[in-house]
């Protein structure tokens, strides 16, 4: 038993990006990219406390998963992160990775989403799912929800607008980390609740590109492998696995190979 605790001591994020099979893997996805990739990666957990205590493994897999879906993993960016869950490292897709999936499949003419503040919100056509609003009437800095809105090139669009209180209801029910006051709920809600409205959006009424799909399904989650095209996945977060609120049913039944390409 001591000598596999040792073992597991030994192995680190440094040591496992220095295996052939794991070099193999990034340089498979990002080509002439894999370098670079696996250096900002070792450099981002060494800078990292909570992650550095993770599980090596579920970090790399995370890396992977970043990578397949060409989303780089810079927190200031804000496209995906590697978030510390515990002793597991648990990968997110942000707003604007979930956003610059959308604008790649060259299916969009107009993408957004934004804050609404009081007074904004004009009226509500809910028959039509329609929406009016007006930034000149503006009542203060009160954010009192989040409009996600995209316009297709055949001149289909549809927006959804999700209050505040619908936002932390959906949080408080789907995330442990938003009960606890901790992780990206706390540190950047603001970012957080536009993923939210943006990413069922395009999962209810979007044009779901491959990448998409395999966002959806891997958003959130924490794996172990990187040997196999389609990992499984522990929901580290969430024991409520995915509602149709979140994830169309194609979603729930087969998990779609992302296109192969390099990283942003």
């Amino acid at each position: 038993m001591q000598n596999m605790e040792n073992q597991n001591k030994i192995i680190t994020v440094k040591g496992l990006l220095s295996q052939e099979n794991v070099k193999a893997k990034f340089t498979e996805i990002l080509r002439e990219n894999a370098p670079a990739a696996m250096s900002n990666l070792a450099i981002m957990v060494n800078n990292s406390a909570a992650l550095s205590k993770c599980q090596p493994m579920t970090i790399i897999s995370a890396a992977v998963i970043a990578a397949t879906l060409r989303l780089p993993l810079d927190p200031n960016l804000g496209y995906a992160y590697v978030i510390p869950y515990g002793d597991k490292a648990q990968f997110q897709v942000g707003a604007k990775g979930f956003t610059q999936l959308a604008w790649r499949t060259g299916q969009y003419k107009t993408l957004n989403v934004t804050e609404v503040y009081d007074g904004e919100l004009v009226s509500h056509d809910k028959f039509k799912g329609e929406y009016v609003f007006d930034d000149k009437q503006k009542k203060s800095e009160k954010v009192i929800g989040y409009y996600a809105y995209f316009k297709l090139m055949n001149g289909a669009e549809k927006g959804d607008f999700w209050s505040v209180e619908r936002i932390t209801k959906h949080a408080n029910r789907f995330s442990q980390m938003y009960k606890r006051g901790s992780g990206l709920w706390k540190d950047d809600f603001d970012s957080m609740a536009k993923k939210t409205v943006m990413k069922n959006l395009l999962a209810k009424w979007g044009v779901l590109s491959t990448d998409i799909q395999y966002a959806h399904v891997y958003d959130q989650t924490v794996t172990k492998d990187i040997d196999h095209e389609y990992p499984e996945v522990e929901y580290v977060d969430n024991e409520v696995i995915h509602t149709i609120e979140e994830t169309p049913q194609a979603l729930k039944t087969e998990t779609p190979k992302p296109q192969e390409g390099k990283l942003l």
